[in-house]
């Protein structure tokens, strides 16, 4: 009898080991299968959640088959302890394998509300958005001045756990503009202790966080222009007419403020190049702008006559050369125009219409030029009597 009982328990523990096996065979399959999620969505990991809350949430809005499956699974792979807080984008028919790995590997967070601080030329403006997963965008939900007072529903969107946070540097800002406008970002702390250099600074979107220095901020700035220029340098054309990389940063920034169409930016920068070999004067309005604002907001007005006569250091209707610095922080692609020009014989340019980005006329001699001028003032005088 007692040989009978042992028989049937080592049958029935040898049926329990293949059950217990195609379970786990069957668990572990369905934890690396793809998901139910039909369309991606937006998760968010409060902190001091844990992977309980996180599966509930999961199968709340049908993106895994089983919470029990998701939180073993997490638990096999020693991903428990992981978990970071924030909003992270779940692409549709993720794996629990997937999810598990996007809520645990850390960095920024994925989808949600951003916040952007933007610093363009003529203006700043915060601007909250948040990610449509479905559309796979961002939509503007908030907007504002940061010199006025902010709409109530921003504190709601800033101190979200899942918000992230960016600083847009636009191309040609001044370095006096950028310190200025950090100041009214909410989330930095700390001082700037004086205006970077002139040109140090590469335009950019910074991913930020609450509590982040200022000063620091202005640091990967810094590092990052360096970068890029050490980089243009070193594949430069030959012959050029600098004497060192900042005669080129300079040059670099006059072009930004000449031409906002990157196409346009090498053609400009060989006007200018073909200038100085020629031994002729820039004559460019926003060196002679720059001198008179000394890069400190917007002039506002026309430039006066007695302006374009006066000798300053940026006034290269008067001195010869480059000025003494550059007189706004370029981007990458004027950086690369100053030091990869066209080749061309143009000596001239001046603006096709009355909108900006239509680009401009070159010309390779000063009648042609002058044409292409009175082409213009025509435009001009016609909305003037409009």
């Amino acid at each position: 009898m007692w040989r009978n009982i042992a028989s049937n328990a080592l049958t029935f523990l040898v049926v329990l080991v293949f059950l217990m096996g195609g379970v786990l065979l069957w668990a572990q399959n369905e934890y690396a299968a793809e998901g139910p999620l039909d369309a991606p969505i937006c998760l968010q990991v409060r902190s001091g959640s844990n992977f309980t809350r996180v599966s509930g949430d999961l199968e709340a809005q049908g993106a895994i088959s089983s919470g029990t499956i998701f939180r073993l699974g997490a638990e096999y792979t020693d991903k428990t302890s992981q978990l970071k807080a924030g909003s992270f984008l779940v692409p549709e028919h993720a794996s629990m394998t997937e999810i598990v790995d996007i809520v645990t590997r850390g960095g920024a967070s994925t989808c949600g509300t951003e916040v952007v601080y933007r610093i363009g030329v003529n203006s700043a403006e915060v601007q909250v958005r948040e990610l449509d997963p479905a559309a796979g965008r961002y939509e503007e939900v908030l907007e504002f001045d940061p010199a006025e007072a902010a709409p109530a529903d921003y504190a709601g969107f800033r101190d979200d756990v899942g918000t992230r946070f960016r600083v847009a540097l636009a191309e040609g800002v001044t370095s006096w503009q950028v310190v200025q406008e950090l100041g009214q970002v909410d989330i930095l702390e700390g001082e700037v202790a004086e205006i970077p250099a002139e040109g140090s600074l590469a335009p950019d979107s910074y991913e930020i966080s609450k509590g982040d220095s200022r000063a620091d901020l202005i640091d990967r700035m810094e590092d990052a222009q360096q970068v890029i220029l050490e980089a243009a340098w070193q594949n430069r054309a030959d012959d050029l007419p600098y004497d060192d990389p900042m005669q080129a940063l300079t040059m670099a920034s006059i072009v930004e403020k000449e031409t906002g169409g990157a196409e346009e930016r090498p053609l400009v920068a060989s006007v200018f190049v073909n200038r100085l070999e020629r031994g002729m004067r820039l004559q460019t309005d926003p060196t002679v702008i720059y001198g008179i604002t000394n890069g400190q907001g917007v002039l506002g007005r026309g430039i006066r006559q007695s302006e374009l006569r006066a000798e300053t250091p940026y006034n290269t209707y008067v001195i010869p050369g480059l000025p003494p610095t550059p007189i706004a922080n370029p981007g990458r692609a004027s950086i690369e125009a100053a030091l990869n020009p066209d080749e061309s014989d143009y000596l001239y340019f001046v603006a096709k219409t009355l909108d900006p980005a239509d680009g401009h006329n070159f010309a390779t001699t000063l009648d042609e030029h002058n044409s292409n001028v009175a082409a213009y003032r025509r435009l001009e005088a016609e909305r003037a009597n409009q």
